[in-house]
């Protein structure tokens, strides 16, 4: 079997973790040589008791944190490089006060691990299975190991629940999710045990003694044996090999079809129970108007360091002397800086972006365009397969399309079509990217669904992989539910 660190995305991931530790301690370095700074400039100052504990106590908060997470890592590496991964039916419990965990069932099919994660709680995301519930694991379920999103692009430290109550609580709120009667997976593409073939064996040459035997001649009789004579037969003439009229159709288990793409999409749908509030038609009014168009520029990012400017401004108007005079200053910059940056990226970026996206969804001429509504296990952003308006179960994609989730936090699905497959209208083509990627809009009964990035042709690399990531490999038993469904 492969070794997980093996793989690409895996070894780059656990790199970046690794970076993102170091680069927390050297915060937490930084920090204690502000403290030592301010002692040096002022010493008898009032207020530099107070600052210099500040620091000193952020200091040693960030220097534990990426100790501690520097720590995950050289396990994480010890883990991945002792071992392989393994696809695992999947699902999170969320009951728990303290922390988060996962169920996990084992290859066999008859055990459940419940595991907890061992991580801040904003990488709790990463412990949450995608729509198809299938997480990677490298470890032992016993000691702890590594879990990730299928494709090992994102890791996450978890161990055993060791409380016996908890881990019956889990397991039998597990068992209700039905995680015990999904469909087998197939494994990682290169996890697959390897054949050892036997050592060859080399043959011992064993000494022999020649014995001599005397020989006496015997007269032997010989009489003559006729032989029979069989006649050849004639050939018999083969009659040619008939032509079929019917295309017979091919092995297309590993191939992007349709109705492989359908159906993950049909396991993947939830369904919807709210309705997300209307919002003005971008082809009626100005882009500024429209709510998902203002989300995306970034405007949310620019209102909160705002108010926090004019709320700490009017702090220090108000006390002018005193001892906390200092960190009404400091957090006035921090919040000043905030306000430089992502008024940057409103004015450089996110402007110039949604002009293009409100252009293209103004284009008056419509492409039909068949779908499949997926999910991308990592993050869980919608992503529109799209196909030919005329075609069967066999259809390739012709391009994707990532959405940005138009719902909201607690339900990012809110707004998305309520069926996984459809008919679907493109509308754009006019303004392209950087990399000649044209922009488009999807419309879907009279509403727009903004997009994360250009349109993907299906003809590339990155729709390659994307692919791999929406509809992995499945096992025959599941392949089973590939049908056609017109």
């Amino acid at each position: 079997m492969a070794r997980a660190l093996e793989l690409a995305e895996t070894a780059g991931a656990l790199r970046r973790y690794g970076r993102r530790a170091g680069e927390v301690m050297v915060i937490g370095g930084v920090l204690f040589a502000l403290a030592a700074g301010v002692a040096l400039v002022a010493p008898g100052e009032t207020w530099t008791g107070d600052l210099i504990g500040a620091l000193v106590v952020l200091g040693v908060l960030t220097s534990v944190t990426g100790a501690g997470a520097w720590a995950l890592a050289r396990r994480m590496r010890r883990a991945l490089g002792s071992g392989g991964w393994s696809a695992h039916a999947a699902v999170s419990v969320r009951s728990m006060r303290s922390t988060e965990a996962v169920v996990l069932r084992s290859l066999d099919g008859d055990g459940l691990w419940p595991l907890e994660a061992v991580a801040m709680r904003h990488r709790y995301e990463l412990l949450r299975p995608g729509p198809d519930g299938v997480m990677w694991w490298c470890g032992d379920p016993s000691r702890g190991g590594v879990l990730a999103p299928p494709g090992g692009g994102a890791l996450i430290w978890a161990r055993p629940v060791r409380h016996r109550r908890a881990r019956h609580r889990i397991v039998e709120q597990a068992e209700r999710s039905g995680v015990l009667d999904r469909a087998a997976l197939a494994q990682p593409p290169g996890q697959e045990p390897r054949v050892v073939p036997p050592a060859p064996v080399t043959p011992v040459p064993v000494p022999v003694t020649p014995v001599p035997v005397p020989v006496t001649p015997v007269p032997v009789p010989v009489t003559p044996v006729p032989v029979p004579v069989t006649p050849v037969p004639e050939p018999v003439p083969v009659p040619a090999p008939r032509l079929s009229l019917v295309k017979r159709r091919s092995d297309t288990s590993s191939a992007p079809t349709y109705a492989r793409l359908a159906a993950h999409a049909r396991r993947q749908a939830v369904p919807q129970t709210r309705t997300r509030r209307p919002e003005a038609d971008v082809r009626e009014v100005a882009w500024w108007r429209v709510r998902s168009l203002r989300r995306t520029a970034g405007f949310g990012q620019v209102v909160l360091p705002l108010a926090g400017c004019v709320a700490l401004g009017a702090a220090a108007f108000v006390r002018p002397e005193g001892g906390g005079l200092m960190y009404l200053y400091v957090a006035a910059i921090l919040a000043l800086g905030a306000l430089v940056y992502s008024g940057h990226r409103l004015l450089t970026a996110g402007v110039p972006a949604v002009r293009v996206m409100a252009r293209a969804a103004r284009s008056p001429v419509p492409v039909p365009r068949r779908y499949a509504l997926l999910h991308d296990p990592r993050g869980g952003a919608p992503v529109l397969a799209l196909f030919h308006a005329h075609g069967g179960p066999d259809a390739l994609p012709e391009g994707l399309l990532v959405l940005l989730s138009p719902g909201t936090a607690k339900h990012p699905r809110l707004g998305l079509p309520p069926e996984p497959t459809g008919t679907v209208e493109l509308r754009g083509w006019r303004d392209h990217s950087a990399d000649g990627r044209p922009v488009v809009v999807p419309w879907f009964d009279g509403r727009a669904l903004w997009p994360a990035e250009p349109y993907i042709p299906a003809d590339g690399a990155e729709s390659a992989a994307l692919l791999a990531r929406l509809a992995p490999p499945l096992s025959p038993r599941v392949r089973q539910e590939e049908i056609w469904v017109p």
